[in-house]
């Protein structure tokens, strides 16, 4: 957990704690959340082949889940690790331009 705490620059057990907690309420909320969606648009393991149902899951949980980050993550005070972390995760998925970069001079 040291290594841990230090890689990410937490300070407290507390802090890991939480963000342990902010980890599995997302994972799971942005998965059922997907899961609603995908139902809502009529799409289910009974009328799509599996392998297109999981893509298609993963195509809506993959965005998803970074905003849902930052939300939970400043929910429970702990915005200054998750919002460079999602926003990190955003621009690898291609998504960066949510997020106005500074210019350079």
């Amino acid at each position: 957990m040291k290594k841990l705490k230090q890689r990410w620059g937490i300070a407290s057990n507390y802090d890991l704690v939480i963000i342990f907690i902010v980890f599995a309420i997302n994972g799971s909320l942005s998965a059922k959340i997907s899961s609603y969606a995908m139902t809502f648009l009529g799409i289910n393991k009974e009328n799509t082949h599996w392998f297109f149902y999981y893509i298609i899951l993963l195509v809506l949980v993959l965005p998803l889940y970074p905003f849902l980050l930052m939300f939970f993550g400043w929910l429970f005070g702990q915005s200054k690790f998750f919002f460079p972390f999602s926003k990190k995760m955003l621009k690898s998925m291609k998504l960066g331009f949510f997020f106005k970069d500074k210019e350079k001079n």
